[in-house]
């Protein structure tokens, strides 16, 4: 059997290069030395930040040198810490940075009030004087967007005293949900005794034997139903959180208050819901499939994860990886293939697994510098995914930060899955196109599908469930366990349709999503998907123009606007208009030809 290898005996080939942030530790503490010595400096500008266009001016320079900074520090400790895990040194540095960037944030706190507390007026006249600061007009506007939402000076400090106490929900939850709720034993394939864990649980719910799915199933939900009166009374104060702060703002609704952080109109969301139910008949269908290929009478909710189709155990070498990424991505023309060969090839990204080494997979970086990509490389076909959707990261903020200045060089969240989902459609479409294997074919549209279910319908019922209980305390109820098991159950009920069993247990889902407690922020994975995929359809119709077609320059100048403008704009000029319903209706019309081709399959 063979065993993980240590850091150093991996191919240097195969590992990223960090020393392109700092050639070496002593050069990262010359920085950080540098960000402690200007701290004090911003602090100097507390309370006279508008004094003239000059020291506005000034002031946001200091913080864009010092975030920038911070940045980059902050990126090569962690980077270097997730490379192995048991070097002290990098440990030290990882904490160090993190106390930094927080004593930064806290000695730059006032600049955004001092902004929001200017007449529009005295912001307009000091850009009319002061020419070098356009560059900050969108970033004054948005500030100022904000002031009608803005409390007076006293109460803002008020508000702001009672941030550590509006967590205590979040953190609540936290601490009962991974230090203190302990699962029962369950039995696995060969009838053995395994402690359940949640992540015990994501692969027993895997299983090939139903009894181990079912069993799994029935002790994790049975344990959190046994906790529901203390479960429900955490979410409903982080929900009642939510609406004091919405109310505080003069929001007429939490959800309001929340899209109106990166300036979403609410249609977005609530187009997403009502498209998605049109079309929840696709779904249903989908699950007459997932019930025939697994062969049952009765499809239940703990049928829902099995593989239908075997997996197709090709190995595929990272070698072979690199030219499939590539050839996948030709449509997007010889600009962003030249870029992105530079990433696959000249070490942005680190490729095996080694011991001590973070899992899983992400894109990472700091301004000045390339991005990087941390991988533990398999030889399957999800690492394939994986690596094409983790350069689809790194590919975005190259763009963004070759074309913007540090200011609007990062992405909004609202946009952050586009362009690596939008990879992954490309990558699908590559490999269908050139499989002659039956098999691989239908493992590879069952992939996609399982994306879709749990991005696009799973992320927009959990959406729902939030809005609904959201609506039911602006409305004056109370959030009992009764009331959430059938807010939950019925939406369960509704979305999977008269295919699937809906078992009772599943009733108390609600009680273990953690991202309720982040209020209105699933819905950014559906409507993120579904601009990925719109956008994908786009390109892949003009298929051999390269750069020379209109939707490959939409798409590109979409990754170089980074967070110059609004994200809903952003995607507009990249040809999807997310205030409509169409790129949801456009996304989920792949799905449904999907699924027709797996009905097909077993016809």
């Amino acid at each position: 059997m063979s065993t993980v290898p240590r850091r150093e005996e991996l191919p240097l080939d195969l590992k990223w290069r960090l020393e392109d942030l700092y050639a070496s530790p002593e050069d990262w503490e010359r920085d950080f030395a540098r960000v402690r010595e200007l701290l004090p400096r911003i602090q100097a500008y507390r309370g006279r930040l508008l004094a003239s266009a000059h020291d506005l001016l000034e002031g946001l320079r200091l913080v864009d040198r010092i975030s920038e900074t911070c940045e980059r520090l902050e990126a090569y400790a962690r980077m270097r810490r997730d490379e192995d895990n048991t070097v002290v040194l990098y440990q030290a540095m990882s904490d160090r940075v993190t106390a930094l960037v927080t004593e930064a944030e806290a000695a730059a706190s006032f600049v955004v009030p001092e902004i929001v507390a200017a007449e529009p007026a005295t912001i307009e006249r000091m850009t009319a004087e002061c020419p070098d600061l356009a560059l900050y007009r969108h970033k004054l506007d948005d500030i100022l967007r904000r002031r009608p939402h803005t409390l007076s000076t006293e109460m803002e400090e008020l508000l702001a005293q009672t941030g550590e106490m509006a967590q205590a929900p979040q953190t609540i939850f936290a601490m009962f949900n991974h230090a203190d709720l302990r699962f029962p034993d369950v039995h696995d394939e060969e009838g053995r005794p395994v402690k359940l864990t949640h992540g015990r649980f994501e692969r027993l719910r895997e299983s090939p034997d139903r009894r181990v799915r079912r069993e799994a199933f029935a002790a994790l939900f049975g344990t959190y139903a046994r906790y529901a009166n203390t479960l429900a009374a955490v979410y409903a104060a982080s929900v009642k959180k939510d609406v004091f702060y919405a109310r505080a703002r003069k929001f007429p609704s939490a959800l309001e208050a929340s899209l109106h952080e990166e300036n979403i109109p609410v249609s977005v969301y609530r187009n997403l819901l009502e498209t998605v139910h049109r079309h929840l008949p696709l779904l249903h269908r989908y699950m007459a499939v997932r019930k025939r290929r697994l062969g049952v009478d009765e499809l239940h909710m703990y049928d829902l994860y099995p593989p239908i189709v075997k997996e197709a155990r090709r190995r595929v070498p990272y070698t072979e990886a690199l030219q499939t990424v590539q050839a996948a991505l030709e449509p997007l023309g010889k600009d962003y293939l030249r870029v992105l060969r530079e990433g696959l090839h000249d070490r942005w990204v680190d490729v095996p697994e080694n011991q001590g080494k973070t899992s899983g997979a992400y894109s990472w970086g700091a301004y000045g510098t390339h991005p990087f990509v941390l991988l533990n490389y398999q030889e399957t076909l999800h690492d394939l995914f994986t690596l094409t959707h983790e350069m689809g990261h790194a590919m975005h903020s190259w763009f963004s930060q070759a074309a913007q200045p540090y200011v609007y060089a990062h992405y909004p969240i609202f946009l952050a899955e586009v362009a690596s989902t939008f990879n992954e459609n490309l990558l699908l479409d590559h490999l269908l196109r050139r499989t002659a294997d039956e098999t691989e074919r239908l493992y590879l549209i069952n992939y996609h599908l399982e994306a879709f279910r749990t991005t696009v319908y799973r992320q927009s019922l959990f959406a729902e469930f939030e809005m609904l209980t959201h609506e039911k305390v602006e409305a004056g109820e109370a959030l009992t366990p009764e009331l959430l098991n059938t807010l939950y159950r019925d939406l369960n009920v509704k979305y999977y349709g008269p295919e699937v069993h809906v078992d009772d247990e599943i009733a108390v889902e609600w009680a273990r999503v953690p991202h309720f407690y982040t209020p209105f922020y699933v819905y950014k994975y559906a409507t993120g998907f579904a601009a990925a995929t719109a956008l994908a359809e786009q390109v892949l119709a003009e298929r051999g123009l390269g750069e020379d077609g209109p939707a490959v320059r939409r798409y590109l100048e979409f990754l170089r606007a980074g967070g110059s403008d609004y994200p809903i704009d952003v995607l507009r000029r990249a040809g999807v208009d997310m205030t409509t319903p169409e790129p949801v209706e456009r996304a989920l019309g792949v799905f449904g030809r999907l699924v027709e081709e797996m009905e097909k399959a077993q016809a």
